[in-house]
């Protein structure tokens, strides 16, 4: 939710995101908005995958986890001891944007990736890696942002917030256009999804005390993009960052479920706000 003038401050911040709603599925295929499967041909035939023990296990990364969740994801995938997806991380040599400067979040694409006995977690991040690079390398993307005068990081940035913020695909154009919107006016972005972020936490509240948090993911205190994606973006909402609803819209607040209303005036999105509250039985809290 963008729910603060650039002069003022709420005394809460209420939004929900689409982190923690989905659950990882390990060993069955789901259908999920905009996953990719990765075919299982590519292990082989049938017959080679019997002659070597293998069996069709997969392993799902939705849309929106964040690199601490997919790594612990492979963990369990691959029935490894906590941190060691963690740890190849640090060391193996992915296919990254410069401006990545090494942080693999943003780029571990999420698609259902297949498993056999001789998956080790560097192939699968690699894998994961070189996905994003293809998908994001794409032309539709690169012209997109250009167009929208930001670098491909930078478009992978915003449909990683847009990911976190949108409570349905069909909003995501807008939300991604509020993003362009406060970035061209040079207010704050103000978003929810990047204080959890930085907080390591998934919530519906934001407290006042949390919009003050010491951090560059603290889009209340530091204008701009934060300095990465906040979570690893699906097509959907890449598709709302490279081509946004046009709209003149700077706010907006989910009232309800599939009721999210997008305003360009202060006071009506006041009033969207109070109407959530109610509805959720809550006041201001610091």
């Amino acid at each position: 939710m963008v729910n603060e003038s650039p002069d003022a401050r709420p005394h809460r911040r209420l939004r929900p995101t689409r982190r923690g709603k989905i659950v990882l599925v390990v060993g069955v295929l789901l259908l999920v908005s905009a996953a990719v499967l990765i075919p299982l041909s590519l292990l082989g035939s049938d017959e080679q995958r019997q002659e070597r023990g293998q069996s069709h296990k997969t392993l799902l990364i939705p849309e929106g986890r964040r690199a601490s969740e997919v790594y612990a994801s492979v963990d369990r995938g691959l029935g490894l001891a906590s941190g060691s997806t963690r740890k190849a991380a640090s060391t193996v040599d992915l296919k990254l944007p410069a401006q990545a400067e090494g942080n693999p979040e943003g780029y571990l694409f999420p698609a259902t990736y297949p498993l056999d006995a001789g998956t080790e977690p560097a192939g699968l991040l690699r894998y994961m890696a070189d996905t994003a690079h293809k998908r994001f390398g794409a032309g539709h993307v690169t012209a997109g942002s250009q167009r929208n005068n930001v670098s491909v990081y930078d478009t992978v940035t915003i449909a990683s917030i847009v990911q976190a913020e949108a409570d349905t695909a069909s909003d995501m154009g807008k939300v991604a256009r509020v993003v362009y919107n406060r970035l061209l006016k040079d207010m704050p972005l103000q978003m929810d999804s990047t204080i959890n972020y930085a907080l390591k936490r998934s919530t519906l509240d934001t407290t006042t005390t949390d919009t003050r948090l010491d951090s560059p993911y603290n889009s209340y205190r530091v204008k701009g993009l934060p300095p990465t994606p906040i979570g690893n973006p699906g097509e959907e909402a890449l598709r709302a960052a490279v081509s946004p609803t046009p709209g003149p819209w700077l706010y907006f607040v989910t009232v309800g479920p599939g009721d999210t209303r997008f305003t360009d005036d202060y006071a009506e999105q006041q009033k969207n706000v109070e109407e959530f509250n109610r509805s959720r039985g809550t006041g201001g809290s610091d």
